[in-house]
């Protein structure tokens, strides 16, 4: 085992440990060990990906890993106790670590990042993004609504004053600004239009967790629906304009689109 083999599963230990750990607290501590875990894995991953030299390390290497850490610090937070708990940070090492291994495999590489590479960062934003939508929620109270026991699939929402909801939408939104940015720079040419496109995708996020969150979708469904207007926004927003023109990237893009707001309506008629 190499050195940087071995110093990526320390950390990924240290994280896992942590995030376990994280059950024992509440309240706003819950945001305090969220921060300074996800602030560790920045360091760790800083200093891992350049070798123990880490100025030359871009500092967008550590976004994913940094929030894959932080999400799972809010998700472990709703998993019922027990065996689920034990699963769920044994799936917590493994996303870290898939998270580190590939900012590893972009950072040795001399070429820019082929279509593969970028496919795989898209994949692993979105899976964080939807379990960092759902780790803010399940950390700010009254964020998730809970499933009535009726049976119908409606949800019990609890009202949330304007600073909860402005909290709520800001953490999402901030989760949808870094991992933007993450694909941006991957196909921007400037740190500049990165940034600038960091913000649409803040601003995007940030509208639709208030939206939905008015709409009280039941417990998961709130987060999903985040995800997908994220995963909409880069399809539309990152694509070049001849993909833009392909009939079959718009229909695809459509269905989505319509799927979503299809979900969103049955359940609003359901209440």
């Amino acid at each position: 085992m190499d050195s940087r083999t071995a110093a990526r599963r320390e950390l990924v230990l240290m994280a896992s440990v942590v995030i376990g750990l994280s059950r024992l607290v509440d309240g706003p501590l819950e945001w305090v060990v969220a921060g300074l875990l996800g602030g560790s894995v920045l360091a760790g991953s800083l200093w891992l990906l350049g070798d123990g030299h880490p100025r030359g390390i871009a500092i967008e290497t550590t976004i994913i890993p940094a929030l894959a850490a932080m999400a799972c610090v809010g998700v472990i937070q709703i998993i019922p106790d027990g065996l689920p708990i034990v699963v769920g940070i044994g799936l917590a090492a493994i996303l870290v670590d898939r998270s580190l291994a590939l900012e590893q495999h972009l950072s040795s590489r001399v070429s820019p990042a082929s279509a593969d590479d970028r496919s795989a960062v898209l994949g692993l934003s979105v899976l964080v993004s939807f379990l960092a939508f759902i780790g803010s929620a399940a950390l700010v109270q009254g964020g998730l609504v809970e499933p009535s026991g009726g049976g119908s699939g409606t949800g019990i929402a609890t009202a949330l004053s304007e600073s909860t909801l402005v909290v709520l939408a800001l953490s999402d939104a901030i989760v949808g600004g870094l991992l933007g940015f993450r694909l941006s720079v991957l196909r921007e040419r400037t740190r500049r239009a990165a940034l600038w496109s960091a913000g649409t995708y803040a601003a995007v996020v940030a509208i639709a967790a208030g939206a939905i969150r008015a709409v009280a979708l039941p417990r998961l469904l709130g987060p999903a629906i985040v995800t997908l207007v994220f995963f909409l926004w880069d399809a539309i927003h990152g694509s070049p304009p001849a993909q833009r023109r392909d009939p079959r990237w718009i229909w695809q893009t459509a269905l989505l689109a319509v799927i979503g707001v299809a979900v969103v309506a049955w359940n609003v008629a359901l209440r």
